[in-house]
């Protein structure tokens, strides 16, 4: 039988996290200036759909740094 229970992220594991989360957040807000400039109903659309996509991404990586909030180091490591 496995045990499902969560281990705590190392350090490095958060930071590709943290790093994961800013580059999300940067392709959602140049993905919304692009939409927001064009003319071409096309490129509108698919940026939307990227929007989407992104955000989807983001909730994800967001809920599992929650996931594993509980098990976080309360001290920074060295």
């Amino acid at each position: 039988m496995q045990s499902t229970q969560m281990q705590a992220l190392t350090g490095k594991e958060l930071e590709y996290i943290a790093d994961s989360i800013s580059n999300e957040d940067l392709l959602i807000k140049q993905l919304a200036a692009t939409a927001g400039s064009t003319q071409n109903s096309t490129v509108n659309q698919i940026c939307n759909q990227q929007i989407q996509s992104h955000t989807h991404h983001l909730g994800m990586l967001v809920q599992l740094l929650q996931q594993h909030q509980q098990y976080a180091p309360t001290q920074p490591q060295q």
